[in-house]
């Protein structure tokens, strides 16, 4: 069609805002200016220095000049005080880490959404996965076609031309997989599905029934029970879901259906055992009574199932490709949808508090030895006496340093 001079109404239902690579950027912001527990406390202990900090310069006024030393001598100790003393450093110590940590992450395709979860992934024992969807693919495939009867290709016809009017997802992977060995299904007639059992159908004067055990029974097809529960137990016991097809009351053959893992999730779990951190697949209704335990619990999903996991767990850690409520729930995302990526976010975790700790200890020795120095403890010693313009150039150091210290961890390697 060619619009040659008509006009046409065009509606943006989606901006430049509601986009993925903003989103991003808007959850990283986020971040960043969040604070860790950690630096709550250091605020805390602010709040009672800086008022310390003020008592201990007068009272070092007051000390020097009273005992004669005059009121430009007190005058400078005073100063020199309130300038080294500055909080500046501390201050500093905790946010320039998490903003340098959690560019870091990003950089590597992890959304850390708040400083609790980035400070507490660093404390993780245990990470429990939900199975399907993120430690496997979500896509069934037939693993197995086992033939009791008849001929293999004939029967996967028959098979794949039932379940191909079905919109089960074990039923696709039944026709998915005949049409890689080049089967097309054919036509039948009363197709029929009975819930909890399989289905049912005809093809002339062939009756097909693909199902569990259960559909076998109700439409008295003979078998030996014991055979059978034998030839499903074993393939069962691999995690595997069995599809029974019988054809006009005899049993044909057995498609065994299976969820595939992904590539990551061996590499993944291998990572986390190393570093002594136990895996556990599991449904998420259980991580309570783990984290009950005095575990700290990581739980990593993809589905709306697992939003109540996501905010229960210790660290609710989401697939980027799941679902907008799990991303949501979750403290940290997993963009490239990568289990490999847990990893490096317990790792991150740990070198970012790392640094914190590194920065608030400069902090605090900066002050525990600078304050006395500016006080004059040195004075009747040996003489010295701290410059209001030294004293600036040492709390200006101070800050620089923690600064410096942050920005390192853009070397760091996460791999």
């Amino acid at each position: 069609t060619i619009n040659k001079s008509g006009l046409l109404k065009i509606k943006a239902t989606k901006v430049g805002a509601d986009t993925t690579l903003a989103q991003i950027i808007q959850l990283v912001e986020k971040a960043q200016i969040s604070k860790v527990p950690i630096q709550k406390l250091a605020d805390r202990i602010s709040s009672y220095f800086v008022p310390a900090v003020v008592l201990v310069s007068i009272s070092s006024f007051l000390i020097w000049y009273l005992f004669g030393l005059g009121f430009i001598f007190a005058l400078t100790v005073f100063i020199s005080v309130l300038i080294i003393a500055c909080p500046c450093a501390l201050g500093l110590a905790t946010p320039t880490a998490i903003l340098v940590g959690t560019s870091k992450a990003a950089e590597n395709g992890i959304l850390i959404r708040n400083g609790e979860a980035l400070e507490i992934a660093q404390k993780i024992d245990t990470v429990i996965f939900d199975k399907t969807g993120t430690l496997t693919k979500g896509e069934a495939v037939v693993t197995d076609l086992i033939v009791l009867e008849g001929e293999e290709k004939k029967l996967l016809e028959i098979a794949a031309s039932v379940e191909n009017h079905s919109e089960h997802h074990l039923a696709q992977a039944v026709v998915r997989y005949a049409k890689e060995k080049g089967i097309k299904p054919k036509k039948v007639s009363g197709f029929k599905a009975v819930p909890g059992h399989g289905v049912s159908a005809h093809a002339g004067d062939i009756e097909i029934l693909i199902g569990n055990m259960l559909l076998l029974k109700k439409e008295k097809v003979k078998f030996d029970e014991d055979y059978l529960q034998s030839k499903l137990s074993g393939l069962e016991n691999e995690g595997k879901t069995v599809v029974i097809l019988a054809v006009n009351k005899k049993l044909k053959a057995l498609i065994a259906i299976a969820d595939t893992v992904k590539e990551s999730s061996k590499d993944a779990v291998n990572l986390l055992n190393r570093m002594n951190i136990e895996t556990i697949m599991i449904t998420g209704d259980n991580d309570k009574k783990i984290q009950g335990s005095g575990q700290k619990v990581a739980f990593v999903g993809d589905g709306i199932n697992d939003a109540p996991a996501l905010a229960a767990a210790d660290v609710g850690i989401a697939i980027g490709s799941g679902t907008d409520v799990a991303i949501e729930t979750g403290g940290i995302v997993l963009v490239k949808n990568d289990l490999r990526d847990v990893v490096k976010a317990i790792k991150l975790s740990k070198y970012t508090l790392g640094k914190i700790k590194q920065n608030l200890f400069w902090a605090f020795v900066y002050n525990t030895v600078g304050i006395p120095i500016a006080m004059g403890v040195l004075f009747p010693v040996n003489g010295f006496l701290l410059n209001p313009v030294i004293a600036g150039a040492a709390m200006a150091f101070s800050s620089v340093s923690v600064v410096t210290n942050s920005l390192l961890m853009r070397r760091f390697k996460v791999n």
